[in-house]
């Protein structure tokens, strides 16, 4: 498992297993969202068998799944909805963590600057600067 934070209260990581669960927990997160497709995975990677793990482990487990180049306005509304809904920390996963970091990114548009959306996940090697336009125009919405 290999969390990396974005802020405080937002963490992603690439592709977690069921037994991932219980250490999240420790790690003091509350919420995980899986932002990967099940095509993409075999069933022990899935949503459900990673659902009965988290929930076991007292997480709170959210499904919104992104299709690389594909993200969606509901996408971005469904992170943004699970966010504002934690009771704590959110670790949010996908295959590499870069779709997590960009539906991020764009739900926080206007609530945070441009410079940082781009910056904080850059830190951890994922480049959203092909995205700047897009975060720019959802922060005058």
């Amino acid at each position: 498992m290999d969390i990396r934070p974005l802020t405080d209260s937002y963490a992603v990581s690439p592709q977690i297993a069921s037994e991932d669960m219980a250490a999240i927990a420790q790690a003091g997160f509350t919420t995980v969202i899986c932002n990967r497709p099940d095509g993409e995975n075999p069933p022990e990677l899935q949503q459900a068998a990673l659902r009965a793990a988290a929930e076991a482990a007292g997480l709170t487990f959210l499904v919104n799944p992104v299709v690389g180049g594909a993200i969606t306005m509901e996408n971005v509304q469904g992170q943004a909805q699970a966010l504002e809904n934690s009771t704590g920390p959110v670790l949010a996963y996908c295959a590499s963590g870069n779709r997590s970091s960009i539906v991020w990114a764009l739900s926080q548009a206007g609530k945070r600057p441009t410079e940082e959306l781009i910056a904080l996940p850059a830190r951890h090697g994922y480049t959203l600067e092909p995205f700047r336009e897009m975060i720019d125009q959802l922060a005058k919405a």
